[in-house]
């Protein structure tokens, strides 16, 4: 059994939380690779996603329905992480 006290199980936690952004078309994508995928990242790909989390929605918005790329390649690899983890769903 995991301890849900643990700084990884908070830190998870955490995340969850902050996927959500109240943008319906940004929650399918972010809470679900949150639960799903980011527990078993690397501490890379969770810095990743972390920073990611603190883009504005509109910024993401235009990310993850493919308008544009972001400039930043580790932002642009994450984003193409989670649009794969949405694919496999």
């Amino acid at each position: 059994m995991i301890d849900q006290t643990s700084p990884e199980a908070i830190e998870n936690k955490r995340t969850h939380w902050h996927s959500r952004r109240g943008m319906l078309e940004l929650d399918v994508l972010l809470v679900p690779f949150a639960q799903e995928a980011f527990p078993g990242l690397s501490r890379e790909d969770k810095d990743r996603y972390l920073a990611l989390l603190d883009r504005e929605d509109p910024d993401l918005f235009t990310w993850f329905m493919e308008h544009k790329i972001p400039e930043d390649p580790e932002l642009a690899k994450i984003v193409a992480m989670v649009q794969e983890h949405a694919r496999q769903r």
